[in-house]
């Protein structure tokens, strides 16, 4: 009996938070001949400034704090109930700071990106996790804008298929509603992270360059073997 009680999974209390995981941040174990490059999470803090844009928040609210402090002073109060007519406001301002903060956080923990010898993954969702694999041969460019010491890698996808904007942000291109770039975001490393990736998606398209043309062929009525329309490429010696 003590051996069964051993082998239940106590689904109320697990260990992490992402239980059912076969590897962090990735929904399977990588397949034989993939390789992990690199992993890793948002900053919290550069996910509150850039995503939820915390600095524009801060001039506002220092904006209403000294259009207080003016119109008091306008009006001729004393200094002291100024200061409290001012003190007054920091407490929603201090609660809304710390929802952002909060969410910011939240968000930064939840998250993991992944880059493989021949993929993207991309694990974001605070409530609802969702994982999107991007294929090197998906990728079409990748691009990296620079944010003083840190960055984000924008990726722009190849083909028709699209990822919903709602479904990715805030980890996706700002105001690319129709064709949705996925941004790895507010990377603290994002110099030596766009750099590997850089490697990365060479070494992949160098890889598919070697490969030889497949033989295209149609089935011949009569016989109903393939007629070989293409030959394949002779490998180099």
């Amino acid at each position: 009996m003590r051996a069964v009680r051993k082998n239940v999974v106590d689904l109320l209390t697990p260990a992490h938070e992402h239980e059912f995981e076969a590897a962090h941040g990735l929904p399977e174990a990588l397949p034989a001949g993939e390789t992990q490059l690199w992993q890793g999470s948002p900053d919290a803090l550069l996910m509150a400034r850039q995503a939820l844009h915390l600095d524009l928040l801060l001039l506002y609210f220092g904006a209403l704090l000294a259009w207080r402090g003016l119109g008091s002073w306008y009006d001729g109060e004393p200094l002291g109930q100024t200061v409290l007519a001012m003190a007054g406001m920091l407490p929603p301002i201090v609660l809304a700071l710390g929802l952002i903060g909060t969410l910011a956080w939240l968000m930064a923990r939840s998250t993991v990106y992944t880059i493989t010898n021949r993929r993207v993954v991309m694990r974001v969702g605070v409530v609802l996790s969702i994982t999107f694999n991007l294929p090197f041969a998906q990728i079409a460019s990748a691009g990296f804008r620079r944010r003083g010491q840190a960055g984000d890698i924008v990726l722009s996808l190849a083909g028709s298929d699209r990822i919903a904007y709602l479904h990715l942000w805030p980890h996706v291109r700002p105001w690319q509603l129709k064709r949705t770039q996925p941004m790895l975001r507010a990377l603290a490393d994002a110099n030596a992270v766009a750099q590997t990736l850089a490697r990365a998606l060479a070494q992949a398209e160098a890889a598919r360059s070697a490969l030889p043309v497949r033989a295209v062929g149609v089935v011949d009525p009569g016989s109903g073997l393939p007629a070989l329309v293409a030959k394949p490429m002779a490998r180099a010696a």
